[in-house]
């Protein structure tokens, strides 16, 4: 059945705003999806950031690996830093967020991202669970709000850089029974997270999203683009597919 969105924007006009007073003169349940959209995504890089130093930094195998969980940090603490400057813009203080601890955070998925206990999860959390943050900052690149479609720009290329590492952490693991073993224990676990992280495919708020030019799928159609993604790594890696 189809679901007619009624919203206060005629249904043939494309929206386009272009500066922070233009947002602020947008009708509030325009405003109201994109601050929530720009607040889960904030929160969701100042907790990447916290993740790759209190989660990931203890686990790794050696100086080079600290190194470079330690970059990934300052790159996840810069993306807040830009989401931070975009929501000031339009009058959202973030602060709050800076003081609380990862468990007192809510907006951006939950507790078993925070609680990765081998060196398996670290790779898998950046060669598929990353992607799922991938998929939908592509989306914001072409916000309807172009304060925030500039900014996520820069922080695509980070995460591509992010992935990357991922890929190469498991394709590591993966050659031998035991890395594979633990790969597949990491996935299983962790894929139910990376599937909620979407949301629900029922959501009017995704598609209201849609509608406002904010996305460019709804949460079930992202979450499709996601498996289509990295389900083919999945298979090059020797895995099996935790949907079957």
């Amino acid at each position: 059945m189809k679901i007619i969105v009624r919203t206060s924007i005629p249904d043939d006009e494309e929206v386009v705003v272009r500066t922070p007073e233009e947002f602020l003169a947008m009708p509030e349940e325009y405003r109201e999806i994109a601050v929530r959209q720009m607040m889960v995504n904030t929160e969701g890089e100042l907790s990447g950031g916290d993740d790759y130093i209190q989660v990931f930094l203890p686990l790794a195998p050696n100086a080079e690996e600290r190194q470079v969980c330690a970059e990934r940090a300052v790159e996840e603490y810069d993306h807040y830093k830009i989401g931070k400057a975009v929501l000031a813009g339009v009058g959202v203080d973030t602060g709050y967020m800076e003081k609380q601890t990862l468990a007192e955070r809510n907006l951006f998925a939950d507790q078993t991202l925070h609680t990765c206990t081998t060196w398996a999860e670290r790779g898998i959390f950046s060669y598929i669970g990353e992607e799922t943050a991938m998929v939908m900052i592509s989306e914001f690149a072409h916000s309807s709000y172009k304060p925030w479609a500039e900014a996520v720009r820069t922080i695509i290329l980070d995460e591509k850089i992010h992935i990357a590492h991922g890929a190469r952490v498991c394709r590591n693991l993966a050659r031998t029974e035991e890395g594979h073993h633990e790969l597949q224990q990491a996935l299983d676990r962790l894929w139910p997270t990376f599937v909620k992280i979407f949301g629900s495919p029922r959501s009017e708020r995704s598609r209201l999203a849609v509608r406002f030019g904010l996305r460019r799928t709804t949460n079930g159609q992202a979450c499709d683009v996601w498996r289509e993604k990295v389900l083919p790594r999945v298979e090059r890696l020797g895995l099996r597919n935790p949907d079957q």
